[in-house]
């Protein structure tokens, strides 16, 4: 990126001043070095954003941001409806909620090491994975309507897990609000078979050792030491959350005139959160959220089901979920005075801190878990929000791609990179090689100077690394 036209506040803290049809500023948190590796589409993206109606305080983007479709992936702002404020399905992105849950096993790396290369495959055989994969699970329309106004709570209620699970999950599992009927039939036809799936792209299932610890008071809040093993998962909506994307992006950008919005970008496509077309996108966009929680709910029952096979003793609770693509209404202060606002978190985490009462007693005092994935070969992390609220309560979601995956797939091969990571100890399972070569660990930025940045700009502050030993790879 072109740093000419970006105010420095801070080694960590730049601005874009209005200019232009910009509303508001634009705020970038990163140091120079991520910037200068950013695309000068994200500036360009962020100024579009800060143009829209209704945007409260600033767009903000996040120190893992690239390029996206409408806003940057990384990318944050609010908008108030009570200022003609809008909701972009650009801002929130095809794959509604996905997200990442951390599990604990109560295991230390010994343990797995003994079994690694067992485990590794029956994991594999056990969690469908990759593009167009389908799960032992077919819903009726009865069913899937439940299952999207209820999210986790319905897959629990199936015997998918335990309400202790749901305390942990944001939103405790349900988001309220959803409205299965403004989900169009096509939508839910693509997800019938999709439940219990990873999916592809960069989503996962990784065994990770805890490697360092740096704030040992919220690491014993998070149950967490060094050397314990845990389980993450990142996956998301699957077909249902594309669809839902492709199908209002079309509606908001034929209905945008009607509305008297000019857009800077059609992929910035959006309508006034106060219009139908605003309230039938946020109820679907809702039951993509429920989709995604339940997901992630039936492959964690799916996960216990595969360690109880190879290692019984291991007890797999859940630490937390928290999802990173979505539009929360939330309240914030601004200017002194709190505004309920319609935040969108695209490639962004929620990360609200200590003592908001969103989380759950055993945390709440901590802050939220803000956890931050790597890439195969790279290492994952646990943050706490810091409770500044910049962003909107907002942090990073993981590294950000540094290139395109055909780039990537120009620069590796899948069976090198699994063979260089197996050298490492890590043990890659995909169906697809191509898909490995997609998500390299040299296609993203280096997670570590994404992660401090975040905390030296005042977003979260870092608990724990981890260590990947095993991944299943979309």
């Amino acid at each position: 990126m072109n740093l000419a036209g970006l105010n420095k506040v801070s080694d960590y803290v730049w601005r874009i001043e209005p200019q232009g049809a910009m509303r508001v500023p634009a705020v970038l948190y990163a140091d120079e070095a991520l910037l200068r590796d950013m695309d000068d589409k994200v500036a360009e993206q962020l100024r579009n954003v800060a143009s829209l109606p209704g945007i409260v305080g600033a767009a903000y983007a996040m120190p893992d941001a690239h390029w996206g479709y409408g806003f940057p992936i990384g990318g944050v702002a609010a908008f108030d409806p009570a200022e003609g404020g809008v909701i972009s399905a650009g801002g929130v992105g095809f794959d509604i909620s996905c997200g990442v849950r951390t599990l604990y096993t109560g295991l230390r790396k010994p343990d797995i090491e003994a079994v690694k290369t067992r485990l590794a495959d029956h994991l594999f055989k056990t969690i469908p994975a990759g593009l167009g994969s389908t799960g032992h699970l077919s819903l009726s329309i009865r069913e899937m309507n439940a299952m999207l106004r209820e999210g986790a709570r319905w897959a629990v209620e199936q015997g998918y897990g335990t309400g202790a699970d749901l305390e942990r999950t944001e939103e405790h599992g349900c988001m309220a609000g959803a409205e299965p009927g403004r989900v169009s039939v096509h939508a839910k036809d693509r997800q019938k078979h999709e439940m219990g799936t990873l999916g592809s792209g960069n989503h996962y299932l990784e065994i990770q050792h805890v490697s360092a610890v740096y704030d040992a008071a919220i690491a014993r809040a998070y149950g967490l030491e060094e050397g314990d093993v845990v389980v993450s998962l990142h996956c998301g909506s699957r077909g249902l959350g594309h669809q839902i994307g492709t199908e209002f992006l079309k509606a908001m950008v034929l209905a945008a005139p009607g509305h008297g919005l000019t857009l800077p970008d059609r992929e910035l496509a959006c309508a006034p959160l106060d219009s139908d077309l605003g309230r039938d996108y946020l109820g679907a966009m809702r039951a993509g959220i429920n989709c995604a929680l339940a997901n992630r709910q039936i492959l964690t029952h799916l996960t216990r089901e595969a360690f109880a096979e190879i290692l019984p003793e291991a007890r797999l609770d859940l630490l937390y979920d928290v999802s990173h693509n979505t539009c929360k209404e939330e309240e914030h202060r601004v200017d002194g005075r709190p505004r309920r606002l319609f935040v969108h978190r695209k490639g962004a985490t929620r990360a609200f801190g200590p003592g908001h009462p969103a989380l759950p007693r055993p945390l709440r005092d901590a802050g939220q878990p803000v956890i931050i994935g790597g890439s195969m070969g790279t290492g994952s992390y646990i943050l706490a929000g810091s409770g500044r609220d910049l962003a909107f309560a907002s942090a990073c979601h993981g590294a950000g791609r540094r290139m395109s995956r055909n780039q990537a797939t120009r620069i590796w091969q899948g069976r090198a990179v699994v063979d260089e990571l197996a050298g490492r100890g890590i043990l890659i399972r995909s169906p697809s090689l191509r898909g490995v070569a997609e998500e390299a660990p040299g296609a993203y930025k280096d997670v570590a100077a994404v992660v401090d940045a975040a905390e030296a700009a005042g977003l979260a502050r870092k608990v724990v690394r981890l260590e990947p030993m095993v991944c299943i790879k979309g």
